[in-house]
């Protein structure tokens, strides 16, 4: 690996897709660009990217995605270009017989825009179910939904009041499951799951079917950003609530992998989860995932920075500097734009793929 992993990280989608493809490029490996029906911010295109490292009857497959959450794509695509140009791990993986599959922008209209949800207003980590059958409800989220995106921003004090009301009474890990959990009766609401597939939820399904229907093990590192301490990777378990699974991904990952069934996880217990799609396209295999959860600024701010760019999004004719503002509050909540961050991004992303391919090519 470069000695400057800085530089593997970007400033705008269009940087970061550049990269991305450069190093892929470097690798001699074959881009499938799935192209979004829309434009980035700047005009540019934006795609899915998918790079394959590995034959294409491996029977041990290692996905590596980023951007599932938009803005959230800064660092996994950082993470993804620092791989990419890492030998050792290349080297580890083919001596393994695991192939390496990059999935790069997710959620590229999020990414480009700087917005968490994809250009349907959906959370597509929310937005996997079957969309025949009721959806869930959220009764904590329709409680204080009109508090959450309010009228006019900054919310006004009685807005302010009632959030503080709802935490003092319930606690906030109560009114981080109501924001958070995933609710699908508030269009214009945060966290919304949809009513119906998005975009990318349709193309990772087709990513699936055509990487990853002929492995035996199918391993999953999806990056996120935005909960916990600052720089701290939490290996959250991202499969079903199966205890081979889980012991599966702690023998892998160790034991401090946490999971959002038992409630060791930061996160909340989530609805819609974007990895199900892996049971559903590559029944063949056996599953074992982990959503890797970096930390940036504290959980009430993140709220904030989404409640203030929801907000936005509904009233595009807010000033020049409020909008610049908010977006970049917006980012910087989902993205340390420091050297040591970064640098630590990489390292334990970088630990988690070797730890994740020495538990494929022993399965």
């Amino acid at each position: 690996m470069r000695s400057d992993v800085v530089s593997c990280f970007a400033q705008s989608y269009h940087e970061a897709r550049s990269k991305f493809l450069a190093a892929a490029g470097a690798r001699a490996l074959a881009v499938q660009s799935h192209v979004h029906p829309l434009r980035g911010r700047d005009g540019e295109e934006l795609a899915m990217d998918v790079a394959r490292a590995g034959a294409v009857d491996a029977q041990a497959v290692l996905v590596l995605s980023s951007a599932c959450h938009g803005v959230e794509g800064f660092c996994g695509s950082g993470a993804q270009v620092a791989m990419l140009d890492d030998d050792a791990l290349h080297a580890q993986a083919t001596a393994a017989g695991v192939a390496l599959l990059y999935v790069h922008g997710l959620n590229p209209y999020g990414f480009s825009w700087w917005r968490r949800t994809t250009h349907e207003n959906v959370d597509l980590n929310r937005n996997f179910h079957d969309f025949s059958k009721p959806l869930p409800r959220n009764a904590g989220y329709d409680e204080i939904a009109p508090l959450l995106v309010p009228e006019t921003w900054p919310a006004d004090r009685a807005t302010v009041e009632g959030l503080e009301r709802f935490v003092a009474t319930r606690g906030f890990k109560a009114f981080q499951a109501a924001v958070s959990g995933g609710q699908y009766d508030h269009p214009q609401g945060l966290f919304f799951g949809g009513r119906e597939p998005t975009w990318s939820h349709r193309t990772i399904r087709q990513v699936l079917r055509e990487h990853a229907r002929r492995c035996r093990r199918l391993g999953w590192i999806d990056f996120h950003t935005g909960l916990g301490p600052n720089g701290h990777g939490e290996r959250i378990f991202a499969c079903r609530d199966d205890a081979d699974a889980l012991e599966r991904a702690r023998a892998w990952w160790g034991s401090q992998v946490t999971s959002i069934y038992d409630g060791s996880s930061s996160s909340a217990l989530l609805t819609g989860m974007m990895w199900m799609a892996a049971y559903d396209e590559c029944p063949q295999a056996e599953f074992t995932g982990i959503a890797l959860e970096y930390g940036t600024v504290p959980t009430h701010e993140v709220i904030d920075a989404m409640r203030a760019d929801q907000w936005l999004e509904l009233h595009p004719h807010a000033g020049a500097a409020q909008r610049v503002a908010i977006k970049r509050r917006m980012r910087d909540a989902f993205y340390t734009d420091t050297d040591d961050w970064k640098s630590a991004i990489v390292d334990q992303a970088l630990d988690a793929t070797r730890q994740a391919v020495t538990g494929l090519a022993a399965g």
